[in-house]
């Protein structure tokens, strides 16, 4: 459909040219000259989830040669949209609706693609009624909150056939780009090994309390198809991360997906064979944090390749010289690369070569942002109309989210297990007791 809109829009513009559109256009102000040129084959978007990342889409989203409307701003939390509306609209230069219940946008028929920025338990069920409706989705990090939901989105995505991005913005880094192919082209020789770190210095947090929500808070629609339960203070506010498996997936969704989604394309491999982890809360042992906030994970494939994870959220110290990333071990050397760039040594420890991308989104700030994530959002825009393939699709991003839930698995049974290094399936009936999770009835997730 679109399609044919766009060859339509080619031939009316090519021909208005002769009968006088272009004097027509020199009367018009240049933004409703825009509107009428590009009316066709523009993208009509939202985004739910106001929360610390949305504002990292709107450079892609304001962006003219994009040719995209922003219509709508979702939050459940009226504060977030207000505040959105204020930042937002310093960038662009039009109306946009605020909306509380996503379901209400996914009902527009005139909406193509939603941003979906949510608490991590409304990803894939989120994701999944989007292409239900016809929608394409660019489904940020975790793209699942478990294994089901994890196999779920994919299979959803080829049923409905929608172009779904998963927000692991370093796969559209050029600098990773170059280095990764030339690791499979040999620069460091047989790769073997990789180790994927992150550090932060998060500090305490409240111990969960029994309140009543803020009184503009849909406390019912944020917990969508988690089984309700009774508010806990400060819980919408970003803690819902620690503050048990309700919401959110725990560091390893949150941060660790990114790395290790880097070092899973550099070694070429799928699903691992063995996975095991040493974790546990560390830190500020008498506040709220219900999770581990230090981990050490060990992902053994075959072919003799491992991936190990060496996280820790509440001390950071560097202790890789940097605040994240991922170093490859070859034969023949190393190479440590990140959202900045990257640097290959030799087996002397020499730097042989080293390129910087120079932008804006190599650090630990909330929220992130910067010429990565714009780049990622055109990719997708540029997916949606045929131009380009997305460089993290669902099907590639769901099989590095699940080495996080992997881990996470380990860590709450306390034990480590095999995989079938095809299907992902666990070996532990434990284990297995973890692959899904209880829905609120009526909110689960279906094809």
């Amino acid at each position: 459909m679109k399609t044919d809109r766009r060859s339509f829009l080619k031939k009316t513009a090519t021909a208005a040219v002769g009968v006088g559109l272009v004097g027509t256009a020199n009367a018009m102000s240049a933004k409703s000259y825009r509107n009428i040129i590009g009316a066709n084959d523009r993208l009509h978007i939202a985004i739910q989830g106001l929360g610390r990342r949305y504002f990292s889409y709107i450079e892609g989203i304001a962006a003219k040669e994009n040719n995209v409307h922003l219509k709508y701003l979702c939050d459940v939390m009226p504060s977030q949209l207000d505040k959105a509306q204020e930042r937002v609209g310093k960038k662009i230069d039009y109306k946009i609706k605020s909306e509380e219940d996503i379901r209400n946008i996914i009902n527009d028929k005139n909406i193509d693609a939603i941003f979906m920025a949510t608490p991590d338990h409304w990803h894939t069920p989120g994701a999944i009624m989007a292409m239900q409706a016809g929608k394409h989705v660019y489904l940020e990090k975790p793209c699942s909150h478990n294994p089901h939901e994890n196999k779920l989105v994919v299979a959803a995505q080829k049923k409905y056939n929608k172009i779904v991005q998963m927000g692991n913005q370093q796969r559209s880094s050029l600098e990773s780009q170059e280095i990764i192919a030339e690791i499979h082209n040999g620069v460091i020789g047989e790769i073997y090994k990789a180790v994927a770190f992150y550090t932060n210095g998060r500090g305490k947090v409240p111990v969960p309390v029994k309140a009543a929500p803020p009184v503009e808070l849909n406390w019912d629609l944020f917990q969508g198809p988690s089984p309700r339960k009774e508010y806990t203070h400060d819980t919408w506010n970003y803690n819902w991360h620690w503050y048990g498996w309700d919401f959110g997936t725990a560091e390893m969704g949150n941060n660790a997906t990114h790395e290790l989604d880097i070092a899973r394309w550099a070694l070429d491999v799928k699903y691992p064979e063995y996975v095991e982890v040493n974790a546990g809360k560390r830190q500020f042992k008498d506040d709220g944090w219900e999770m581990y906030d230090q981990m050490e994970a060990t992902f053994t494939f075959a072919n003799d390749r491992v991936i190990q994870w060496d996280g820790d959220s509440r001390n950071a110290y560097k202790k890789y010289g940097r605040g994240r990333g991922t170093i490859i071990y070859g034969t023949k050397g190393l190479i440590i690369v990140d959202r900045d760039g990257y640097e290959l040594y030799s087996l002397k420890g020499k730097l042989i070569k080293e390129k910087k991308s120079g932008g804006s989104e190599g650090g630990l700030a909330l929220g992130g942002g910067g010429n990565l994530t714009t780049r990622h959002v055109t990719n997708f825009f540029d997916a949606i109309r045929g131009k380009e393939k997305l460089t993290s699709s669902i099907e590639v991003g769901a099989v590095s989210q699940m080495l996080t839930h992997y881990a996470n698995i380990s860590y709450r049974i306390n034990k480590g297990f095999n995989v079938d290094e095809n299907s992902g399936k666990i070996f532990d009936r434990d284990a297995m007791k973890l692959w899904s999770r209880t829905y609120e009835p009526g909110w689960e997730p279906k094809l």
